[in-house]
């Protein structure tokens, strides 16, 4: 199975809901984006963002990253990137996320791993995402080049290599072709919603987290699933609570997903949660937070008592915590043959779950 990359960090995130939704912003809008505009820092990538509700950008893997960068430098067919501008705020995608954050990660050289994704998430990038940022660089570079050798190519053309040197003539001249989304917000969301669904169908879980993108139980699961890092969706919470609800995220995360969970497996010291696998343990992580009695109140102090209560559930099952029942994942969620049982995971939780209720 092709290990998708995590480009979240190449586009910014923001509130898709303003208080003046009655117009779009008026006047000419650029028509293309060039090379230029994907270099971050810069003036285009400044002003774009992903709306809240949209997907973590982590659905492509290496091959089809450099399909989509050698599509563009060859001036094949690429399908024309959505946008939708308010007056005097940000550009939002509507439509095109992976393709911009494609080739964004090519020009400025992040597959997941680089400056922006670490600046982005804090330093805190698990070691497996960083592999497989690594090893997409290396496919990237030897079948296309690296962006840096073309610009390198333009100062000392007769010393670059020849795929370089075959696609250098045309390759000021490319371009991404725009179009752009009339009306309100609402009109763009729901734009947003109708092409999403006729292209990679949303699934029921996914539509339930991003309609519960601001409730406790939304929040605790994407601050679990990233450790508190990331896009930080508690920040409209006071300083203090935001970075309480922070740190608890972190604590729940290791508890779930520490150690990081290596193939083959060569030792018994497993995490109970497997591997971290973005949207798949989205789902898995909103489960959780579902099955531990999360309340959907629109209360900001809930979302922190509702990541205490999951962490002290998480520590009855296996830590050093005094009150863990110390059921070993090796021996109570794995199967026989090292592979993880999200079913026999989640079932550790619904008997703790049983039990705490017959306690109280």
């Amino acid at each position: 199975m092709a290990q998708k990359l995590f480009l979240d960090a190449l586009i910014g995130r923001d509130d898709f809901e303003v208080e003046d939704q009655s117009h779009s912003s008026q006047g000419p809008h650029k028509t293309t984006l060039s090379y230029a505009d994907f270099e971050i820092p810069g003036f285009f990538f400044s002003s774009l963002r992903k709306p809240d509700f949209q997907r973590e950008t982590n659905e492509w893997d290496a091959e089809k990253v450099k399909d989509l960068v050698k599509s563009f430098l060859d001036g094949d067919l690429v399908p024309a990137i959505i946008l939708w501008k308010y007056a005097d705020s940000y550009t939002f995608v509507i439509d095109g996320a992976h393709r911009i954050s494609a080739i964004s990660a090519w020009v400025n050289d992040d597959y997941g791993g680089g400056r922006v994704s670490r600046k982005f998430f804090d330093n805190a990038i698990p070691e497996q995402q960083l592999d497989i940022a690594k090893k997409a660089r290396e496919i990237i570079n030897r079948d296309i080049g690296a962006y840096k050798d073309f610009k390198d190519a333009l100062y000392e053309p007769d010393s670059a290599a020849e795929h370089v040197k075959k696609r250098l003539k045309s390759f000021g001249t490319r371009a991404l072709q725009l179009q752009w989304v009339d009306g309100d917000s609402k009109k763009a969301e729901s734009s947003f919603f109708k092409i999403n669904q006729s292209s990679t169908p949303i699934s029921d879980t996914e539509i339930a987290i991003l309609e519960a993108r601001r409730k406790p139980s939304g929040l605790c699961s994407r601050a679990i699933l990233r450790g508190g890092q990331g896009y930080k969706y508690w920040s409209v919470f006071e300083a203090s609570l935001a970075d309480k609800i922070q740190k608890e995220a972190g604590i729940i995360n290791a508890l779930i997903f520490k150690p990081e969970l290596l193939t083959s497996i060569k030792t018994l010291d497993l995490p109970v949660g497997g591997k971290n696998h973005a949207s798949n343990s989205l789902s898995m992580v909103f489960e959780l937070v579902k099955l531990l009695g999360v309340n959907n109140t629109e209360e900001d102090t809930t979302t922190l008592k509702a990541l205490i209560k999951i962490k002290k559930s998480m520590q009855r099952i296996n830590d050093i915590h005094p009150s863990s029942l110390g059921l070993h994942p090796a021996v109570y969620i794995y199967s026989r043959s090292g592979n993880f049982r999200v079913s026999a995971f989640m079932q550790q939780l619904y008997s703790l779950r049983s039990f705490q209720t017959i306690k109280n």
